[in-house]
């Protein structure tokens, strides 16, 4: 009787969760092209999924059954019995030794840690509109002290959709990393393909017994599929990946069956390695009350080419050429003059780390060489050598279609870590002896610079007419810097270009990259300096193995061509210096903006009423989130954030927007995608 009473009640609960679980559609809106409707405990979505044809998934809210019952292109059922899962680990944050949150020098993995499998309970549903995106929100998930909903967004124009764990914690001092991916007990797909580091196709056949499996994937997607379909799932291109010293490839994607021990059935998906490079690892950052967003995309194709169609996404990793443009990349200790040249080992014709940066299609690249490596403050007898070493390197290397340019990371005498440039080979030595000359000649170097104080730096730096920047500002070795010494002699030089920006640390919640060195940037400007911002790499090994493309970044400088390593780069140190350029994770190009008429970098007087137009071309691969035009006027920030929503993937277009800026001393623009990729501007000065 016990046993039948027991059966009689679980039947109810799960015949009354089954009837009260009625899709609220309150936020649907007609027109966008996606249709909702629901039968019984079936949820079907169905949106146009571009080339004519309709992207459908059908969502099974019975507490019992997988959560996708079938996904189709078309005609083309492309799997079913799907349940999306998630394995979320939570550790501890250092929140003291450092700048709090921003901090970068954290091994979370070295303290307590714990993974936990991302629960779904279906107890809600709602569907909304935004934009040409239809957003599917399911209701309960947990994973030890977070909680949140699932949501699964459709995007208009292409067979895209992306999974979101949205979860929230009121711990403090947490620090998260997490993987996800798509599994049945029945997976009714026949092979499983990637691409290697090698950039081959590699496809096996599925044999759900098979115990997961680590890939090291190119492009970082793994896909399954059958004669006639397939499903391609990868994450985020960059914000899936927290800062790390090397940029290596960890496998980043997995298949099989029982992953981690911790998922019931077997599929494909992504993953992080939780000791990272073994270095410092700070995974990401998540602090009470914000967000976080899981997520990774799956992508559809009614053929088993869709790693092909992933590869779009990202324009193969490579960065586009546009017209007028140079891509510059800086910030990289490869150390291939201490480890390779003045080792005395062979040098190849052509070093692997730059056919890597060419097949990135980087134009121009900035080196930080000797960084703790050889002997900046001498003996010259040493010192003299090791610099004509890298200049004969970047001059061997460089031709007309690309240029390697020497550069170091000195962190001596202005305070916390710095990068230089000089427009031309320039021998220095960082200390001065007593009675040494601040510079003479020597025999088969020309003229060589002893230096001894931030006094002497700067007059290098003048007299060279080279240029410094914050490196990695607010974070790892520069701390306190540039804040603590912005009313220096040195930064309000023009010789102080400014800082340079990274998306570190990371943070899941926030729908950019790099807040840290954004915030940054608005604060110079408010101190009433012009100083500009380029982006930076910060990466050592450079390999063709390595996941470059996810941890790079590039900018686009103003020229129209390159340089000749004999005759100097000033054009380049030109456009850094006066904010000619845009800098870009890659997906997101914006080869032209105006203020009024006016480029980046210029001043321009407003008219006395304040009205001004910004008219920006956006070139994207992901579908658009949002550009938002930020301004100051020495005191405050003000930001306008403009939707793009109703963008889809693949596109071109030219905005013009109309704002008041009454009152402004400066403004500058930033665009970001449904991947937190994007762009941003330099600043306007205004007048």
């Amino acid at each position: 009787m016990k046993t039948l009473f027991s059966s009689i009640v679980f039947l109810f609960v799960s015949t009354v969760c089954i009837a009260q679980i009625k899709a609220n559609l309150r936020g649907l809106s007609l027109g966008n092209g996606a249709s909702v409707k629901q039968q019984d405990s079936l949820l079907e979505i169905t949106w146009p999924a571009g080339d004519n044809i309709q992207g459908n998934v059908v969502i099974d809210l019975h507490t019992s059954e997988p959560l996708f019952k079938t996904i189709t292109l078309g005609q083309q059922q492309i799997c079913a019995d799907m349940d999306p899962v998630f394995v979320v680990t939570v550790g501890k944050r250092d929140l003291q030794s450092q700048n709090g949150w921003n901090i970068f020098f954290d091994k979370v993995p070295t303290k307590p840690y714990q993974s936990y499998p991302l629960i779904i309970k279906k107890t809600s549903v709602s569907v909304k509109t935004d934009g040409s995106r239809t957003i599917a929100s399911i209701g309960s998930v947990t994973a030890a002290s977070f909680t949140g909903t699932l949501e699964v967004t459709f995007y208009n124009g292409s067979p895209l959709f992306n999974i979101a764990s949205v979860i929230t914690t009121r711990d403090t001092a947490k620090a998260i990393v997490f993987d996800g991916g798509l599994v049945s007990k029945k997976p009714k797909w026949t092979s499983i393909s990637w691409i290697n580091t090698a950039d081959s196709l590699q496809q096996i056949a599925v044999n759900i017994t098979d115990t997961a499996q680590l890939v090291a994937s190119k492009y970082r997607a793994i896909a399954a599929g059958g004669k006639l379909s397939s499903i391609a799932v990868f994450p985020p291109p960059h914000q899936y990946f927290y800062p790390l010293d090397e940029a290596f490839n960890l496998r980043f994607t997995w298949y099989g069956s029982e992953y981690r021990k911790m998922v019931n059935g077997s599929g494909i998906g992504i993953r992080q390695e939780l000791e990272g490079d073994k270095r410092f690892v700070p995974w990401f950052n998540a602090p009470p009350g914000t967000e976080q967003r899981l997520s990774f995309f799956c992508l559809l194709s009614k053929n088993q080419d869709v790693l092909t169609s992933v590869k779009a996404f990202t324009r193969n990793d490579r960065y586009a050429t546009l017209p007028g443009y140079k891509t510059m990349a800086s910030h990289f200790h490869n150390e291939f003059v201490m480890k390779v040249m003045m080792a005395g080992k062979p040098i190849p014709v052509h070093p692997e780390f730059v056919e890597v940066f060419k097949r990135l299609g980087v134009d121009i690249v900035h080196l930080a060489e000797f960084h703790y490596t050889a002997d900046p403050k001498g003996p010259d007898a040493k010192r003299l050598p090791q610099l004509k070493a890298l200049f004969d390197l970047c001059e061997r290397q460089s031709d007309s279609r690309f240029l390697l340019l020497p550069g170091e990371e000195p962190n001596e005498f202005f305070g916390g870590h710095w990068l230089d440039i000089f427009p031309k080979p320039v021998y220095w030595v960082m200390s001065r002896n007593a009675g040494e000359p601040y510079v003479e000649e020597k025999s088969g170097y020309g003229k060589v610079y002893h230096i001894g104080n931030k006094e002497e730096m700067l007059q290098l730096l003048k007299d060279e007419k080279g240029l410094a920047w914050t490196a990695h500002p607010r974070t790892k070795g520069s701390v306190s810097t540039p804040d603590s010494y912005k009313n220096e002699a040195f930064f309000l030089s023009d010789r102080f270009m400014g800082a340079a920006w990274k998306a570190m640390p990371a943070d899941l919640s926030q729908p950019r990259l790099g807040k840290r060195v954004l915030d940054l940037m608005d604060d110079m400007n408010n101190w009433g300096n012009k100083k500009t911002v380029i982006s930076e790499a910060d990466l050592f090994t450079i390999t063709h193995s390595n996941e470059m493309y996810a941890h790079m970044n590039v900018n686009y400088l103003m020229l129209n061509k390159l340089p000749a390593f004999k005759d100097g780069w000033m054009p380049v140190l030109d456009a850094m210096q006066r904010g000619r350029f845009f800098s870009s994770t890659g997906e997101v190009l914006m080869p032209h903006l105006t203020v009024n008429g006016h480029i980046s970098g210029d001043s321009l007087r407003l008219p006395a009423n304040g009205n001004t137009i910004i008219d920006m071309q956006l070139h994207w691969t992901f579908p658009m989130s949002f550009v938002e035009i930020i301004s100051g006027d020495g005191k405050q920030v003000y930001r306008e954030k403009i939707s793009l929503t109703d963008t889809e993937a693949f596109g071109k277009k030219n905005f013009h927007f109309n704002t008041n800026l009454k009152g402004r001393r400066w403004v500058r623009v930033e665009a970001w995608d449904a991947a937190a990729n994007g762009a941003f501007s330099q600043t306007f000065w205004l007048m």
